[in-house]
């Protein structure tokens, strides 16, 4: 974050890094089929660990980076290997992300029903809507588990609000709270993206551990209901992936932000600890098969856009 392409590339700390990354990755493919009882797999798709991301604003470019060895990874998999899903659509002057739209589209069409959006707690929130027409409108609404996670740990309480224990004992600073969300993130119209520490937990120093849990989970909740208000249609209901589903304080604030019904993942039937996952091989195959990864309403993209490189 400091080196953040200002000056010479850090190689030696990000090679070290990126070793490491691809190993874990590895490590977990092996865990998957030591138990896996299904066909053979013929491809992967790997995003590997964002370190950086910044979005386009004004003359500057935008720029990602994620740290995976695509070619090492492959020769231990020893199956094609799709990567590098980002660097197309940013050069071509997207922003890179959101990326999963494209698997969360996919997903919303089998549910069927009125406009409907899926929202992605990550380290980042993101949105992706499928209007009643159809048509599809994603972007990241602010920040999600990661300030929460930043601010546990900082105070050595582990490494995430388990069960929301801390947030559910705190109050939220409503003086800071109407602060934060005077940010002029949220006066900017979609499609936009975010870096993870664009938000971060020193937006609450000062508060106890309670209501700095407190105030970071209710922020992240209206800054959901702000994304949803910039829709051009406001969905029927909204259905929550990722990490933050777990957190019932998070859970509980959002379905008195949002103003629809919310969901997890799995009421509706999806692997709620797996569409990341699940998401990647989709854009895999759509990389293999030369399908577009990426469009103007998903990252701002002048054109539909493919995207990965693939190896075998």
């Amino acid at each position: 974050r400091a080196w953040n392409w200002v000056g010479p590339q850090p190689d030696g700390v990000f090679n070290a890094a990126c070793v490491v990354v691809t190993r874990t990755h590895f490590e977990t493919w092996e865990q998957l089929l030591a138990t896996w009882t299904g066909p053979a797999p013929r491809l992967a798709g790997v995003h590997g660990q964002t370190v950086l991301h910044r979005a386009p604003k004004g003359n500057q470019a935008g720029a990602t980076l994620q740290l995976i060895d695509g070619p090492a990874m492959q020769a231990a998999l020893g199956v094609a290997l799709a990567y590098d899903f980002r660097s197309n659509d940013v050069a071509a002057g997207g922003q890179g992300a959101p990326l999963a739209p494209a698997y969360h589209a996919a997903l919303l069409e089998r549910l069927g029903g009125d406009a409907a959006c899926v929202l992605n707690l990550g380290g980042v929130a993101n949105i992706t809507a499928r209007m009643s027409s159809g048509s599809l409108v994603a972007f990241d609404t602010g920040p999600a588990n990661g300030p929460i996670d930043e601010w546990i740990e900082g105070h050595g309480l582990g490494t995430h609000d388990e069960g929301g224990c801390f947030a559910g004992a705190g109050r939220v600073h409503d003086g800071l709270l109407v602060q934060l969300l005077d940010h002029d993130w949220f006066d900017q119209s979609p499609p936009k993206s975010l870096d993870r520490y664009d938000f971060n937990a020193s937006m609450v120093r000062g508060l106890s551990v309670e209501d700095g849990a407190a105030t970071l989970t209710e922020f992240t909740a209206r800054a959901v209901a702000i994304g949803l208000s910039q829709l051009p249609e406001y969905p029927a209901r909204l259905i929550v992936c990722g990490g933050g589903r777990h957190n019932p304080v998070l859970m509980a604030a959002l379905a008195r932000a949002a103003g629809c019904e919310v969901h997890s993942a799995e009421a509706v039937g999806w692997r709620g600890d797996s569409i990341e996952a699940e998401a990647f091989a989709f854009l895999a195959a759509r990389t293999a098969r030369g399908l577009p990864i990426s469009w103007p309403s998903t990252t701002g993209v002048p054109a539909p856009t493919r995207g990965g490189k693939l190896i075998f």
